[in-house]
């Protein structure tokens, strides 16, 4: 092994040739519908305005079909053939399955669409026994799920690729890629048809026969791209894998050897893993802001439960409790089937803790104990339905306040300014302000600037006895294509005592008009209602 090759990244290629037709039959398995083992299946999808095999089963291939065959052609050979349409959104969904549950190995799983996986595994073959036996126990793991797979792990994720399509089970020393791969048809590499053809009619027909070219030759004749992936096929040099997930800051899991099932294991559990995530991020002084627990079934399938706090939380009391509440507000129980053999504690989003002198200011405990009641809340019903006010520099009513997020807002709600009331003066803004203003009727109406003197809203008719106004608001007018609009605001009060926030849309000197350009009479809305 080179000297450099120490700090070289070891990639394990996952391809799942038979997903679409092994996901049909995990989903028909027990039903009267599910094929045979012996029952020729194959799953069809339209090429060039015809149905041809898009995935078959091993007693397919062993009739001589294969992908790309016409299904007429496959049904002259096998009249009995067991035929599904092809749904690839299902298929995706199944992948990104199988790589969430991946994540059991490593957390940095990226997809190798259509229907294959890269796991970067450097640095962590040694906790399941080293390179072969995590091989080995990944894909007996998923052979046990239903699905055919092939696997290899190489150094780069080209040659691993290029490995499970036709040596699965392989396991590459680093600075061994070109050895490996020498031999296997050129087809493997996964370039453009018209490319293998170029080379098959080259006389080039193995992965070896290609390298053994001077790289400027293959680059004028197939392209810098092809060069490049040859390049990374032999070892020299790789493009990095893209994750599906960022990798957290901290991570802590728990294996067990006995799947668990019971509330409580699965609290206490929670519960000591929040006590290790706690320590390992005190030593570096940071915090938690976002957290999520992922929980391993034996069966393949992993269910995620995230919660996120207003402050960085440092104490693992706060997580267990908030964690409490979630699963108990869960509209969808979990469920652990026949049990979980892993769950996982981590740390998204982390954040350095800032000392606050906390013995002498009150206000700091009150900011602490309504950041907890804020997270618990948004734990139970969602951080996004949980929300404060904020006051904002506009004098147009609707747009004077702004909500947003309790969580990510607590210091700026707070701190915020609101306009001052004036002691024995009646409020200038309605205590329930509408969302839209609703439209009212008025017969008639002081000209120009007189309030109604009754109008109709929501089918009553409001006798106006008292009136304070006009407030005149006129609207940005950088925002109204040119038209210039002015809102005059009533404070009028009925014969029965209920009081209305009333204001023209306009005024009486022409100031709306119609599609033809001709003048209209401005129209009435009530905005929002006084105590």
């Amino acid at each position: 092994m080179s000297a450099n090759s120490v700090n070289r990244r070891r990639i394990l290629s996952l391809w799942l040739p038979r997903l679409p037709i092994d996901r049909i039959k995990r989903v028909l398995s027990g039903s009267s519908a599910a094929p045979a083992s012996d029952e020729a299946s194959i799953v069809v999808a339209k090429e060039s305005n015809a149905l041809s095999i898009y995935a078959l089963d091993e007693a397919a291939s062993r009739l001589g079909l294969h992908i790309g065959l016409p299904l007429a052609n496959a049904r002259a050979i096998c009249p009995e053939l067991k035929v599904f349409d092809a749904d690839v959104v299902a298929d995706a969904k199944t992948l990104g399955d199988i790589a969430d549950w991946c994540d059991r190995f490593t957390p940095l799983v990226a997809l190798d669409p259509p229907h294959g996986l890269f796991l970067d595994i450097t640095g962590c073959a040694h906790l399941f026994g080293g390179e072969a036996a995590l091989l080995q126990a990944l894909v007996r793991a998923l052979a046990r799920q239903g699905f055919a797979v092939s696997a290899a792990i190489a150094s780069t994720s080209v040659c691993a690729r290029t490995l499970t399509r036709q040596a699965s089970g392989t396991i590459v020393a680093d600075g061994a890629e070109a050895e490996a791969i020498g031999a296997l048809p050129v087809s493997m590499l996964g370039a453009d048809e018209a490319i293998t053809t170029g080379l098959r009619r080259a006389g080039l027909k193995t992965i070896g026969d290609v390298a053994s070219r001077a790289p400027h030759e293959i680059t004028a004749r197939f392209g810098a791209r092809f060069s490049t992936l040859l390049t990374h096929a032999l070892g020299q040099g790789d493009a990095p894998i893209n994750p599906r997930k960022p990798l957290p800051d901290y991570i802590v899991e728990k294996r067990f050897a006995e799947p668990i099932a019971t509330d409580t294991m699965i609290a206490m559990t929670l519960s000591r893993l929040a006590d290790t995530l706690v320590t390992s991020m005190e030593k570096q002084g940071k915090g938690a802001r976002r957290l999520e627990a992922s929980f391993f079934r034996t069966d393949g399938a992993v269910r995620s439960i995230m919660v996120e706090t207003g402050r960085p939380v440092t104490k693992s009391a706060i997580i267990d409790r908030l964690f409490r509440e979630r699963l108990d507000a869960l509209a969808d129980p979990l469920d652990p089937g026949f049990g979980f053999d892993m769950v996982r504690l981590s740390a998204s989003r982390t954040e350095i803790v800032v000392q606050e002198q906390r013995d002498l200011d009150s206000h700091v405990h009150d900011n602490d104990e309504l950041a907890a009641l804020i997270d618990r809340i948004a734990a139970r019903i969602g951080g996004k339905r949980v929300v404060m006010h904020l006051p904002q520099d506009t004098h147009i009513p609707e747009r004077a306040v702004l909500a947003v997020s309790a969580q990510h807002h607590l210091a700026a709600a707070t701190q915020a300014e609101w306009p001052a009331r004036t002691e024995s003066e009646p409020p200038l803004r309605p205590l329930r302000l509408f969302e839209r203003p609703e439209p009212i009727k008025v017969p008639f109406a002081t000209v120009p600037d007189g309030p109604p003197h009754q109008f109709t809203w929501r089918r009553a008719l409001h006798a106006v006895v008292r009136v304070e106004g006009p407030e005149r608001i006129a609207m940005e007018w950088w925002k109204q294509d040119g038209k210039q609009f002015t809102r005059d605001y009533f404070r009028v009060e009925d014969a029965e005592g209920l009081r209305f926030w009333i204001f023209r849309d306009g005024l009486y000197e022409g100031e709306v008009f119609d599609d033809e350009g001709k003048p209209m009479s401005p129209g009435w809305y009530v905005h929002g209602l006084f105590a």
